[in-house]
């Protein structure tokens, strides 16, 4: 944890915070600090600074805090992703939010299996406590948008046109013959499909809107490697 992550409720006064819960554990066990010491705080989707520990306990900690500066700048990209298996999506949401990525779509694909849409991972407060961690750990406030979208149909034909438009898309995809690009100074959208990567229909759907099918080489990753490696060749 990189930052101390607050949030509106924590706020006891203008410029004082009282925390009770997993952060007052990280800051009292993990950074071991003590009354007097300065964090590096900042409140959610606001902006960042440095808290000084007033009082510290093992019910609460109370800080007075200065926030002074933005946050980091969001990652120019948009991730669709066809949904992990929940344990690795866990690990995708820590990465993704981790780099930047502000806005992701969790989507079908023939080979994401049915129960997957079922997990208890999926309810909101699930996937923003992941966000939270990873957010926590670029030292970043701003909370990243998920969007559950269970029928690819639908939602390649009708609401993908609008989310690619005027950006370059881009389906990472084992057997395409083009390389993906390096470091590309425009707004990207980039689709990523589950183990074994989208069938032939969905790459073809794919085309049809406009996106490119780009490869990073022959050997098979698992999506928690091929998020962060292609959101850093990329970006």
């Amino acid at each position: 944890m990189n930052l101390i992550l607050l949030f509106v409720h924590d706020y006891i006064a203008a410029d004082t915070v009282r925390i009770h819960d997993r952060r007052l554990q990280h800051v009292a066990h993990v950074l071991r600090s003590a009354v007097g010491d300065e964090l590096i705080v900042g409140l959610l989707n606001g902006p960042i600074g440095r808290g000084t520990i007033t009082r510290l306990t093992a019910d609460d900690l109370e800080m007075t805090v200065v926030l002074e500066r933005h946050a980091p700048a969001p990652l120019p990209l948009t991730l669709i992703l066809a949904l992990p298996r929940p344990k690795m999506l866990r690990r995708v949401l820590f990465s993704a939010a981790s780099m930047g990525v502000k806005k992701l779509y969790l989507i079908n694909a023939a080979r994401v299996e049915k129960s997957f849409w079922k997990s208890p991972l999926l309810r909101v407060e699930r996937l923003q406590e992941q966000l939270v961690l990873g957010m926590e750990q670029a030292g970043d406030t701003r909370m990243p948008e998920i969007f559950l979208r269970p029928l690819f149909k639908p939602f390649v034909e009708d609401e993908l046109p609008g989310i690619s438009k005027g950006t370059l898309a881009l389906v990472a995809h084992p057997a395409a013959e083009q390389p993906c690009p390096r470091e590309v100074n425009r707004q990207i959208t980039l689709a990523i499909g589950p183990e074994g990567g989208f069938i032939p229909y969905e790459i073809a759907k794919l085309a049809s809107t406009g996106f490119i099918a780009v490869s990073i080489g022959s050997r098979p990753l698992r999506v928690e490697t091929v998020v962060p490696v292609l959101l850093s060749r990329l970006c």
